[in-house]
C-alpha cells in the first residue's frame, strides 16, 4: 500500500533544492546557508513533514544513539536507592539534549561474575556505562569488549581501554574515620556494602574479609584502615537499603559490649542503624555515634541529620554523560575522579563515659 506521508524528496522539490541539501537542513551535519535552511524548514512545515525517518538515519550513520547502562543490581532495588536515582538523573539530563537515549540493563548482581546478561550480548548500543564498579573478571565487560563497544566504568577498578569515572571514596572514608577517632572513639564498628554477588548478611569472618571482590566496599574499608581504625566488627549487608542497616544496627547494638560508633558505607545503611538505636532505647549520639556515606538529604530521619561524606551525585552523572559524548565523537576522555567533603550532622559526638 502506498504511503501518503510526505518524504524528504517532496520537501526538497517544494523548496527547490536537492535531497542532499534538504537533508543537511535537518541533520546540521554540514554547511548550508541560513536562507536555504529556512526555505527547507518552511516547506517541511507546509507539507507537515516531521523529519527524516530515525531508523534510516541510524542505518546511514551506523549509530543507534543508544547508551546502554548496566546498573549492576535489580531494578527494584536500584530505584529505592536515591544514590542510583540522582546519578541516573544527572546522566539522562546530560544525554537527553544531545539526542541520546538510555537503555537500562538490570544487573546480574546476585549471580557469579561469569554470568552474562543476555541484553549485553544482543542489545544495540553505541556506548556502555557500567554503574556496578566493573572488575577484570566481569563477563559483561568481556562481551562488550568483544563486540567493540566503548565502555565507561563507574567506580570500578582501573582497566585498560575502559574510561574511568569515579569518586575519591577511599580518601573520603579515611576523612570520616579520622573524624570518629578525633571525637575519642575506640570501639568502632562498620556496616559494609556487599562484598560480592553472594550478598551475605552478618558479621564478616576474617576469611570473608580476605575475599572481598567488589571494589566499592574494598576501597571504603581500606580508607577506614588508612585512618587508623581497627574495627570491632564489620557487618556485611546484602544491599544499600534501610532495612539492612536496621538489621545490622540491632545486631551490633544489642550486646553488652556494644561499639560507641558505627560507620556505614551508605547513608541508607546509616539511617537504618539510627532507627535501630532508637528502637533499642539508645540516644544518638550520646550513647552511640552513627555516620554514613553519600551526603543524602533524608528529611524523614528528623530531627537527626546524618554525619556523612558527601559525593556529587548529579555531577557524577553529568560527567558520565560528557564522557559518552566524547566517545561518540571519536575522542578518548581522560579518567575523572570527583572529590568528596565531610558533612558533620547531629549523629556523631564524643563516646559515652562508662
Amino acid at each position: 500500500m502506498a504511503s501518503n506521508r510526505p518524504t524528504l524528496a517532496d520537501v526538497a522539490a517544494a523548496a527547490g533544492v536537492s535531497v542532499s541539501t534538504a537533508s543537511l537542513a535537518f541533520s546540521g551535519a554540514g554547511p548550508i546557508a541560513a536562507a536555504t535552511k529556512d526555505r527547507v524548514l518552511a516547506a517541511a512545515e507546509a507539507l507537515d513533514y516531521s523529519g527524516p525517518n530515525p531508523l534510516g538515519r541510524q542505518l546511514r550513520s551506523g549509530r543507534s544513539g543508544i547508551v546502554g547502562v548496566l546498573i549492576g543490581d535489580q531494578l527494584r532495588r536500584s530505584f529505592r536507592d536515591p544514590v542510583s536515582i540522582q546519578m541516573l538523573d544527572g546522566l539522562a539530563s546530560t544525554l537527553g539534549p544531545l539526542g541520546f537515549g538510555v537503555l537500562l540493563i538490570p544487573g546480574a548482581a546476585d549471580q557469579p561474575p561469569e554470568h552474562l546478561d543476555p541484553l549485553v550480548e544482543s542489545a544495540v548500543m553505541d556506548v556502555a556505562v557500567l554503574i556496578c564498579g566493573a572488575t577484570a573478571d566481569d563477563a559483561n565487560l568481556a562481551t562488550l569488549r568483544r563486540r567493540g563497544i566503548p565502555v565507561i566504568s563507574v567506580e570500578g577498578e582501573p582497566l585498560e581501554g575502559v574510561v574511568e569515572v569515579g569518586i575519591e571514596d577511599r580518601l573520603g572514608a579515611a576523612e570520616l574515620g579520622r573524624h570518629a577517632l578525633g571525637l575519642g572513639h575506640e570501639r568502632i564498628a562498620i556496616v559494609s556494602l556487599p562484598f560480592d554477588w553472594q550478598r551475605c548478611s552478618g558479621v564478616a569472618t576474617p576469611e570473608r574479609l580476605a575475599q572481598i571482590r567488589w571494589e566499592i566496599p574494598r576501597r571504603r574499608l581500606a580508607g577506614l584502615t588508612d585512618a587508623g581504625i581497627d574495627p570491632v566488627a564489620v557487618y556485611e549487608t546484602p544491599a544499600s537499603l534501610v532495612e539492612h542497616g536496621k538489621a545490622a544496627g540491632h545486631a551490633l547494638l544489642s550486646g553488652p559490649d556494644r561499639p560507641t560508633a558505627i560507620i556505614a558505607h551508605s547513608d541508607l545503611l546509616a539511617s537504618g542503624v539510627v532507627l535501630a538505636a532508637r528502637e533499642l532505647g539508645l540516644r544518638v549520639p550520646e550513647d552511640v555515634s552513627v555516620a554514613g556515606f553519600d551526603g543524602l538529604d533524608l528529611p524523614w530521619l528528623a530531627p537527626d541529620v546524618l554525619t556523612s561524606i558527601s559525593q556529587p551525585l548529579a555531577e557524577k552523572g553529568a560527567v558520565i554523560g560528557r564522557a559518552v559524548q566524547a566517545l561518540m565523537s571519536g575522542d578518548t576522555p581522560d579518567p575523572e575522579m570527583l572529590g568528596m567533603s565531610l558533612r558533620i550532622g547531629t549523629t556523631t559526638g564524643p563516646p559515652p563515659i562508662r
